[in-house]
């Protein structure tokens, strides 16, 4: 249903619908959208987490007006000059606080001095450097962009997806042992708290990918995984899909994700105090 009254002009921030045709005609000026990358780059849901993905240090926002049919590919009527504005930001709540008043001083510019008023004037950085830069589409976040590869993704990448988008999550094997017999499966595990990088050097050299437990002697035992790079990751707690989140070697021994001993024979059968898992992290 479009409004009764006159509408001069509809303005939509991080809106995540399309607004329909009939109601962008209804308006005198259309619409304006803000986006916070510096269009075409990063079109779509999630331009600030696509932006930290990548590893980018200089962001800004755009100013466009609304496509009637598709999303952000409207005249782009103000952004941010090139290369953008540095920043350090480390997680999407540090850069939507950089971003966000931006893009509120650009609406408000815009709206006083009526750049949005036709003819309107394209603006956006297409003869600049960035113009050859392949164009990235921010998708929205799921579960597959959470999924952990530990073939392709340093130390560095995990972590950093980790403060992004985090939690992330495997599937591991595990084989338990009762009266039946043994029996196979395999579970999610979700890395709910996230790693710590091992400060202190590794002589165990596990296979990249391919969780230990290491310390079966001691008080503390604890999971070490290595990632593509060599860079050893410690999980000091862990969330199995269905169970509350719990210490990463208790987790580990419950749900017979390793051979780990039962109390009291860890030191006749684990000399070298540590295990591998069944299998490598999928």
């Amino acid at each position: 249903m479009c409004p009764q009254d006159p509408v001069n002009l509809i303005i939509a921030v991080s809106f995540g619908l399309r607004i329909p045709a009939r109601i962008l005609a209804s308006a005198k000026y259309g619409g304006l959208n803000v986006h916070p990358s510096m269009l075409p780059e990063f079109p779509g849901p999630a331009p600030l987490h696509h932006t930290l993905l990548a590893n980018r240090k200089t962001t800004g926002v755009t100013l466009q007006t609304l496509h009637p049919t598709r999303f952000d590919e409207g005249i782009i009527v103000a952004q941010t000059p090139y290369p953008g504005v540095e920043h350090q930001a480390a997680t999407v709540d540090e850069l939507q606080a950089l971003i966000a008043p931006l893009g509120a001083n650009m609406l408000i510019q815009s709206l006083k001095s009526g750049s949005f008023v036709p003819p309107i004037r394209e603006v956006g950085w297409y003869n600049s450097p960035l113009a050859s830069r392949e164009v990235t589409h921010a998708s929205k976040i799921g579960p597959k962009d959470r999924h952990l590869d530990w073939t392709t993704w340093s130390a560095a990448d995990i972590l950093r997806r980790q403060r992004i988008i985090g939690p992330l999550w495997n599937m591991t094997k595990t084989i338990a042992t009762g009266k039946d017999g043994e029996r196979k499966g395999a579970k999610r595990i979700i890395w709910e708290h996230g790693f710590r990088l091992l400060e202190e050097e590794c002589h165990l050299f596990p296979a990249i990918g391919h969780p230990i437990v290491v310390g079966l002697h001691g008080a503390t035992p604890k999971v070490y995984i290595r990632a593509c790079d060599g860079n050893v990751l410690v999980a000091d707690s862990v969330k199995v899909e269905g169970e509350a989140t719990t210490e990463a070697f208790h987790a580990t021994k419950r749900n017979s994700f390793a051979p780990i001993p039962k109390r009291g024979d860890e030191t006749t059968q684990y000399p070298h105090d540590f295990v591998a898992f069944h299998s490598p992290l999928t």
